[in-house]
């Protein structure tokens, strides 16, 4: 079965997806928030190329294990895109993806203001890939 991790920003949205074997994620994309909310164009083509049985949506908590204050919102939005989508969702734990997401690119010798566009999707493949090893049990 093929995931699809949506790391849901205020203003974007970083896709990652998974093998059909469940094994390893990969970054895909950052698009619009709205766009995706809405299930518009760009995202429905990601949906028919990459056919997502499930939609993994990182959820913030904070450093205690609780969710933070943004986690009402990500509920809602994932709840919006399931139901203009028809893709069932789950929750991942995606506390801390956004820093490693940085610290890597930051390796990697890239700019912050390149990093911009491309530190959704590697926090989305990220929280995808701890997910997938936590359900093999690696």
């Amino acid at each position: 079965m093929r995931i699809m991790a949506l790391d849901i920003g205020e203003a974007r949205v970083g896709v990652a997806v998974s093998d059909p074997g469940e094994r390893v994620a990969s970054p895909v994309v950052v698009l619009p928030t709205a766009e995706v909310l809405a299930c518009a164009k760009p995202f429905q083509r990601l949906l028919e190329d990459w056919e997502p049985e499930l939609l993994l949506c990182g959820l913030p908590y904070t450093l205690a294990g609780t969710e933070g204050p943004q986690a009402a919102r990500i509920r809602t939005a994932a709840a919006q895109i399931t139901s203009t989508c028809g893709i069932l969702h789950e929750f991942a734990d995606e506390r801390l993806s956004s820093q490693e997401a940085k610290r890597s690119l930051r390796e990697k010798g890239m700019a912050e203001k390149a990093m911009r566009g491309k530190i959704d999707m590697i926090a989305a493949s990220l929280f995808l890939q701890a997910w997938l090893d936590a359900r093999r049990g690696d």
